[in-house]
């Protein structure tokens, strides 16, 4: 681990899955489905034909990749609950900051591809043409796959500095303090 910054083939896996991640979110949005009234004129219904579902699958596929890309960051670091304890310093400062970050942006971003994915998915099937007034086929609101993918970058980048600070502090020699007695000095007032 030269310059204390840890495994260049961890940072690299973690911004590939993250970057694959981003793709698979902007392809969901393109590719959302789309719905068209039909009228059947021998049962007297209104129905929705949707185009395809892929953006479902793509919105999975989002999910998935950035969901590994966490959990492979979090086993090396051992989620920072185990393994080497961080040095005191700046160093753990920061790499705690990133922490809590990322995995606010983590789950912000797992939180917008899994609705989107599952909003997208749920489609309107038949409905009476006397409850057919103000009919429209319910489709996905455009930007969700797409906030998705603004918090999966946001999520690799914290992750990218979490991982080397969070390298620095525990490669870092701890320095410890040489203590003559264990109990502490009570001077007395004059």
């Amino acid at each position: 681990m030269a310059d204390d910054k840890g495994s260049s083939l961890v940072h690299l896996l973690v911004i590939v899955l993250s970057l694959t991640a981003f793709g698979f979110a902007i392809a969901a949005e393109r590719r959302r489905s789309t719905g068209t009234l039909h009228d059947d004129n021998v049962t007297n219904r209104t129905y929705c034909v949707y185009t395809s579902d892929v953006a479902t699958g793509y919105g999975v596929g989002a999910f998935l990749f950035l969901l590994s890309g966490e959990a492979l960051l979090m086993g090396v670091t051992k989620c920072m609950c185990f393994g080497r304890p961080l040095a005191p310093g700046s160093n753990r400062a920061w790499a705690i900051i990133y922490f809590i970050s990322s995995w606010l942006t983590f789950l912000v971003a797992e939180a917008c591809v899994v609705a989107g994915a599952k909003q997208n998915a749920y489609h309107t099937k038949y409905r009476d043409m006397i409850l057919a007034e103000n009919f429209s086929c319910e489709t996905l609101r455009k930007g969700v796959f797409v906030a998705g993918a603004v918090f999966i970058v946001a999520t690799m980048i914290l992750n990218v500095y979490f991982y080397m600070y969070f390298t620095k502090a525990t490669t870092q020699p701890v320095h410890k303090t040489n203590r003559t007695s264990s109990n502490v000095g009570m001077a007395g007032y004059a």
